[in-house]
């Protein structure tokens, strides 16, 4: 018989399957129990990533945040005391270049947080103003795009933001993706109607019908017993219409454990059910199972990819404890550097005779590249 439900444990353990007796367990009954094991535990992952996100987003609002801030405070000092002595004549031509550049890069990269004031002071001192950049930047990355797809790209209008130039790039990518991968499983499916199925493959195809006449039966039983409207109790209504509503989302994804853990928390199925199946239905319900734990697989996958995204993680790193540690570790690093550095600078700049050797030693080092992503990231 089915194992009692520990409140402590899965839900899902609660559905595992035990033979009676001392036999020991049949094939199917294995096969079975070990896909809801996987289950189990790839929610549980899928529940830990979020509770990780969540407990990482508070720890950079903690310690990033505050530093970003004072960064952005001394790039502005920064950026207005270089304007104030732009305003005499002190400085040499060279100097006054020095200047102004160091000033167009600091309000530019402010202006685009959001600073409105470092916008104006970036195309006061600019040769370019900013839409003037964006523009120049947009025409460069439309051009790069439709050299990688080969055509022009239509989609996006002649004033198209970059964002927009990607967004639309990328959709049309994607688009020509599937166009190619239609055409391939189309030849595929051609050539499978050619051939004469195999023993294997008829029995796959049975088991599969099999399984999803199981999977809609029990989501209509379950619709039957919980339809809201044949409940005259108003907290039992409310009841049955939360739980239809999750049963209805469950068989939209083909969730089969959350559809009998429903059946379950109602007390609509005999716990013993189950293990009184023949093992060519156990069988088909296994098949569920697997095809569930491999939309999980995919859907870790995803969740991991975007919170790397959203955390600028190095590519190829897992989303984990450790590395997000470790990355809040060098950003916390790396700005606490930069935010000493710009107190440095600061402290040239009010000197009239320190800022001309910080303007000359500034010509000697090699201006810093901004890590943008190359498009060939995500080509």
């Amino acid at each position: 018989m089915s194992a009692p439900h520990d409140p402590r444990l899965p839900l899902a353990a609660a559905l595992r399957v035990l033979q009676a007796g001392e036999l020991p367990p049949s094939p199917a009954v294995r096969a079975f129990n070990l896909q809801l094991t996987r289950v189990d535990k790839l929610k549980a992952q899928l529940a830990e990533l979020d509770a990780l996100a969540q407990s990482h987003r508070v720890e950079l609002h903690r310690w990033v945040a505050p530093l970003q801030q004072r960064q952005r405070e001394h790039m502005r000092e920064l950026a207005l005391g270089l304007a104030e002595h732009l305003q005499g004549k002190a400085l040499s031509r060279l100097q006054q270049e020095t200047a102004t550049e160091t000033l167009c890069r600091l309000a530019q990269t402010l202006a685009e947080e959001g600073d409105t004031a470092m916008a104006t002071l970036h195309d006061r001192h600019s040769r370019q103003t900013l839409a003037q950049k964006k523009q120049a930047a947009a025409d460069a990355l439309r051009a790069r795009l439709e050299d990688v797809l080969g055509e022009p790209l239509d989609a996006a209008g002649d004033d198209a933001s970059m964002e927009e130039l990607l967004r639309a790039g990328m959709a049309r990518l994607r688009e020509s993706q599937d166009e190619e991968q239609a055409r391939r499983q189309a030849k595929l499916k051609a050539r499978k109607a050619r051939q004469k199925p195999g023993t294997e493959q008829v029995k796959a195809q049975a088991q599969q019908t099999d399984a999803d006449t199981q999977l809609r039966t029990l989501f209509r039983q379950l619709a039957s017993a919980l339809h809201p409207d044949r409940e005259p109790d108003p907290q039992e209504r409310l009841r049955k219409t939360a739980l239809m509503s999750e049963a209805n989302a469950a068989y939209g994804r083909k969730d089969l454990v959350t559809l009998m853990q429903i059946q379950l928390r109602a007390e609509l199925a005999d716990p013993a059910a189950v293990s009184r199946m023949a093992d060519h239905k156990l069988a088909a319900l296994t098949l569920l199972l697997k095809q569930q734990v491999a939309d999980l697989e995919r859907e870790r996958a995803a969740r991991q990819q975007r919170l790397a995204g959203e955390f600028d993680l190095p590519p190829g790193q897992a989303t984990n404890p450790n590395t997000l540690k470790q990355h809040l570790l060098a950003q916390v690093d790396a700005l606490e550097s930069a935010v000493a550095q710009l107190e440095r600078d600061l402290e040239q700049v009010r000197e009239p005779a320190a800022l001309k050797r910080w303007l000359n030693q500034q010509r000697e080092v090699p201006r810093r590249v901004r890590a943008d992503r190359d498009l060939d990231d995500y080509f």
